[in-house]
């Protein structure tokens, strides 16, 4: 049986990611909370309410040391804490506390990127790096696969996948394109492959490019790993849930 073996969500894209047990999900929309804002750079022509592609944000494949940061919303208010092993621990809401970010971040881009300036929200949907409303599906079996390519334990936060599953064959995932399938109270739809960045390079730990994950995949002739779901039906899902094509 194929289970969900964790749920992650990455509050303000590409700064931190926070694992949760559960989670409702609503058709046409991304997972709540996920990239629900994103920090533009002085170099973006994103407008606020608008989706744009992710090169109008900060990122870690540019910067690497954002990959390093994790992540704590409280939904409630809002608050988000952030935390990162050279930065230490800053809580702030998004709309509000757009200044004591910016300071707190600005240290953490790398030299001659462009700098960070405000921060964008966009709900319903988030800062998702396809254009369509999405959440990423990401194997274990396919992550331990590339971890014997790497010939190294690698973790899987590299990924910032939103959902794990467990009990497949390697990039069986890669078969599914089309197809649906059910998760807990939900329905999903399998859209395409998810092709993978410079990010993934990065050691989350330390915000420190280590291992060449694209090297790896690229011996299996693309620099693909997990793919994108759409939600057809919402409902909830949570850790254990079976994953079942339908």
């Amino acid at each position: 049986m194929m289970q969900i073996t964790a749920l992650n969500r990455h509050p303000l894209k590409a700064h931190g990611r926070e694992t949760v047990e559960r989670v409702t999900l609503h058709a046409g929309q991304s997972m709540p909370y996920d990239r629900l804002w994103a920090v533009a750079h002085d170099a973006s022509k994103a407008m606020p309410g608008d989706w744009a592609r992710c090169l109008n944000f900060t990122r870690g494949a540019s910067s690497p040391q954002l990959q390093a940061i994790t992540a704590k919303l409280d939904e409630t208010s809002e608050m988000l804490t952030l935390h990162h092993p050279k930065r230490g621990e800053i809580t702030f809401h998004p709309d509000r506390d757009k200044a004591a970010f910016l300071d707190w971040v600005g240290p953490l881009v790398a030299e001659g990127r462009a700098a960070p300036v405000d921060i964008l929200r966009l709900d319903g949907r988030g800062y998702t790096d396809s254009a369509e409303p999405t959440l990423s599906l990401n194997s274990l079996a396919s992550h331990a696969a590339v971890e014997a390519l790497c010939g190294t334990p690698l973790k899987t936060a590299r990924w910032r996948g939103n959902i794990w599953f467990d009990d497949a064959a390697p990039w069986d995932e890669f078969e599914w394109v089309g197809r649906d399938m059910k998760i807990g109270g939900a329905r999903l739809h399998v859209s395409k492959r998810i092709t993978r960045c410079l990010a993934t390079t990065v050691n989350t730990d330390t915000g420190a490019r280590d291992v060449d994950t694209l090297a790896a995949l690229d011996q299996l002739g693309h620099r693909d790993f997990g793919v994108t779901l759409t939600v057809t039906t919402g409902g909830e899902i949570a850790v254990g849930d079976e994953l079942e094509l339908i």
